[in-house]
């Protein structure tokens, strides 16, 4: 099997993106969903979040609210909102978000190439959320939402691409948060061989924000002895993709008092004051609140050095960096993943939300990140290893409801 292959994309009919498009499943509580849903009949919310349209106190993973999404599915599909093309194809899918545009192009992905590594990870999943994503897609018999994949610079892909959308788009909606999201089938036989004969020669393909969804897509292929599956994925070109910082913030100071604090940060790091916001501009660098003020943090040359010099592509990670440094040895947090005295702010909620956190004592202290790069994180999917949670926060984000995979 070639690395993907053009698959009939379940779309919103002409006309009818601006009802249907929502953001992904992942990203709003149920509370959310539902405001963002009310007088929306067609929001794509009724399918991703379909515990919306049960009692509030239900359990996110009661058999019901699958049945429900596969019920609200339904019905959108035979009201005629969503569509389901007659003829394999690719789809460019364009993303405006600010002074940024990435142009990518929906396919479906070879589940074997990503069993055998090709398409390559760098999170671990957890079995909760594996399980919840496996029960969607057996539920509503389809992917309803797309694995982010990055491709190396490939300029020959991006050329195929800026023809495939030199016309008007099928799909143009500019969603609340701002961001424009456009679609372009491209259903001829010529420029789909082109597209899957240019995408088949990447050395590898990497994923940079689903691996839940991929890993669902693989466990329900076995239970189907599919020996060619795939998965949906949206297939972005490197170059234009956008990492913004994941903050930490920590609940207490481990019992410490705030000059101890700095005086145990000042061994690793030099100290600066700053009066307003600190957004690092390297990996060395840290913004911290601490008792209502900012300081810029710059890890001491000696062990700057030493983590350069270092072989191993997580231990250069801004995250990596401060929890070595930091959050283990003086806030004793060693395990992020289940230790509930820290919590991550996604950078999309800009550095006035950990001013906000620390202000208002709900949290003690804040640390602003520089982001990881993408260069670093497919280092780290190339060498076979994990990053830590919490790692990335890509922007913007793909649309649910623009395309989605039928399993026939």
């Amino acid at each position: 099997m070639t690395l993907i292959k053009p698959f009939r994309a379940l779309r919103p009919a002409l006309g009818r993106g601006a009802e249907v498009l929502a953001p992904p499943y992942d990203v709003l509580s149920s509370a959310e969903a539902r405001e963002r849903a009310k007088g929306k009949p067609w929001s794509f919310l009724h399918v991703s979040k379909a515990e919306i349209d049960l009692d509030p106190a239900i359990d996110l993973h009661d058999p019901a609210v699958y049945a429900k999404a596969s019920e609200n599915l339904r019905r959108i599909i035979d009201a005629g909102v969503l569509v389901r093309d007659e003829t394999p194809g690719y789809y460019v899918y364009r993303l405006t978000w600010r002074d940024r545009v990435e142009t990518g192009f929906a396919a479906v992905a070879s589940l074997r190439a990503y069993a055998e590594n090709r398409i390559r990870k760098h999170e671990l999943t957890t079995p909760v959320k594996e399980d919840d994503r496996v029960r969607q897609i057996e539920a509503v018999g389809a992917q309803t939402g797309p694995v982010m994949l990055a491709y190396p610079e490939t300029p020959a892909i991006d050329a195929l691409l800026a023809r495939a959308a030199a016309g008007k788009p099928d799909i143009d909606v500019t969603a609340d948060d701002g961001v424009r999201h456009e679609l372009w089938p491209i259903q001829d036989e010529a420029t789909v061989a082109e597209l899957t004969r240019a995408a088949d020669a990447l050395p590898a393909l990497y994923i940079a924000d689903g691996h839940h969804r991929s890993a669902a897509a693989l466990r329900v292929a076995k239970a189907r002895a599919e020996k060619n599956g795939s998965f949906l994925a949206v297939l972005l070109p490197q170059q234009q993709m956008t990492i913004l910082d994941y903050n930490r913030v920590l609940r207490d100071l481990n019992g410490l008092t705030p000059d101890e604090v700095l005086r145990e940060i000042g061994r690793r790091y030099t100290i600066e004051p700053s009066d307003k916001p600190v957004r690092p501009s390297r990996p060395e660098e840290v913004g911290m609140v601490l008792g209502g003020h900012w300081l810029r943090l710059s890890l001491r040359p000696e062990i700057d050095a030493e983590a350069a010099r270092s072989a191993d592509p997580v231990a250069r990670l801004p995250v990596t960096l401060l929890a070595r440094n930091v959050i283990e040895p003086i806030f004793g947090v060693t395990d992020p993943r289940r230790d509930k005295r820290i919590e991550f702010v996604g950078g999309g909620r800009g550095l006035e939300e950990l001013e906000r956190l620390v202000s208002s004592g709900k949290m003690a202290v804040a640390f602003a990140l520089h982001p990881t790069e993408m260069r670093d994180l497919m280092a780290v999917a190339d060498a076979g290893a994990i990053m830590p949670p919490k790692s990335t926060w890509f922007e913007p984000k793909l649309a649910d409801g623009m395309v989605s995979h039928m399993l026939d």
